[in-house]
């Protein structure tokens, strides 16, 4: 409702304005000479304000009175340099960002006269109250700056730039008439307080108080709506990420399914050309599963107690080593464990196990120990071959996110019945 308001009033000022903008387009001036114009006068705002506090008495509100109308006649310039950018199709991502840098610029200079008045003549809780109005204002406009830098749109909350600019000249013209028809001076007490509660001046600093308060406010929910906006652009790259790993988790163990039923030899070298690291220093390791485009690679660990005893509800972990950020050990999403790369376990009995990835269940690996080394190891039969398995490699090559390219699968181990023996199987997807 507050949007379609302030939209409904800004398409009536075009409409009163335009005319005037034609002529600006017709005689040359460009969008970033009219802010640069609207700088310039606020600059004026400043010297008005700045010459009061030297020039003037304490009661004299005829500076404040001017320097409220040029505000006003400022503050046009703010909305003209974007109808001359869209009327006279001049708009630019320079002048964007010219307009927004150089309106920061006119409000501080506008504030810096008005506190430096208020200073002079002794107003000094108002100061005080302008100069908290100054801060509200910059974190009312950088918090929508920056939270559109990071993808969310951010525009709502009171006191914006317009509301700001048209409270300041207002109420400065009616402080300057009313200094003029009930003099500098006026005040009024209230019986059994010693100081009185309002003056002349208070029609100019009220208004700023309350300024002071809205923006800081604005520029808090601006935050609060941020926040909400981050939120959920997080949740939905979580999400996608996820999704992600959860196809390439299907697209791999898919193919190993596929080498159960039919035997294929590897398919030439096309190594993939990223260097993959070889996890080193793992305590337990089985084996690990690594693929493109990225060096973060998943570990399958054997999971023991301090006695190093298997245990039976969860013989294997399972974790992310995050080469690609910082090498940090990770664990895995709940969608990933549950859908992709988690391991679901079957104790067979006798220090036993039989293995499924949770996203293709037809592949049965087994968990024991090995007559060689007397250590637990994974195997799996893979084109009709028992093998140790040590490496499961995705080679992925273009396609897109969601569904990428997989060229073949790779599966390196160890002969079952002879150690020595090195295994590689390639499965050309």
């Amino acid at each position: 409702m507050e949007t379609k308001l302030r939209d409904s009033l800004q398409q009536g000022i075009y409409k009163v304005i335009n005319p005037f903008v034609k002529g600006l387009i017709k005689i040359g001036l460009t969008p970033n000479m009219v802010t640069t114009i609207g700088l310039i006068l606020n600059i004026g705002v400043a010297v008005i304000f700045v010459l009061g506090a030297e020039k003037s008495n304490r009661g004299d509100m005829s500076y404040i009175g001017w320097g409220g109308a040029l505000v006003l006649f400022a503050g046009l310039f703010d909305m003209l340099d974007g109808q001359v950018a869209r009327l006279g199709n001049m708009s630019s991502k320079f002048g964007a960002l010219y307009d927004s840098v150089l309106d920061r610029y006119s409000e501080m200079i506008m504030f810096l006269g008005i506190c430096y008045y208020l200073v002079a003549h002794h107003y000094f809780l108002s100061s005080l109250f302008a100069f908290i109005a100054l801060i509200g204002s910059m974190m009312v406009s950088y918090t929508r700056a920056r939270a559109e830098g990071l993808g969310v749109e951010c525009k709502g909350g009171l006191m914006q730039r317009p509301e700001r600019v048209v409270t300041i000249g207002v109420f400065a013209i009616a402080c300057g008439i009313a200094g003029h028809f009930i003099g500098g001076d006026y005040k009024i007490y209230v019986p059994g307080i010693s100081f009185h509660v309002f003056e002349t001046m208070s029609v100019f600093t009220m208004p700023i108080t309350i300024m002071a308060l809205l923006t800081n406010i604005t520029a808090v929910k601006r935050l609060q709506e941020a926040k909400k906006g981050l939120e959920a652009q997080e949740f939905n790259e979580r999400k996608g990420n996820n999704k992600a790993a959860l196809i390439a988790g299907l697209v791999l163990l898919t193919s190993l399914g596929s080498a159960l039923s039919f035997n294929a030899n590897a398919q030439g070298s096309d190594p993939s050309p990223i260097t993959f690291p070889m996890p080193k220093d793992i305590s337990n390791q089985l084996f690990y599963l690594q693929r493109d485009p990225n060096t973060n690679t998943i570990i399958c660990q054997l999971n023991v107690d301090k006695h190093g005893v298997v245990n039976k509800e969860q013989p294997v972990n399972v974790f992310w080593m995050r080469y690609g950020d910082n090498g940090e050990k990770k664990d895995l999403s709940y969608i990933q464990r549950k859908f992709a790369y988690g391991i679901i376990s079957k104790d067979l009995g006798n220090g036993n196990f039989e293995l499924r990835f949770t996203s293709h269940k037809k592949l049965p690996m087994y968990l024991n120990k090995s007559a060689a080394d007397k250590k637990y190891h994974v195997f799996a039969t893979i084109n009709n071959k028992k093998m140790q398995l040590e490496r499961i490699f995705l080679r992925i090559e273009g396609g897109t996110f969601w569904f990428p390219n997989v060229k073949y699968v790779e599966i390196r181990g160890v002969d079952a019945a002879e150690p020595s023996k090195v295994l590689i199987e390639r499965i050309k997807v």
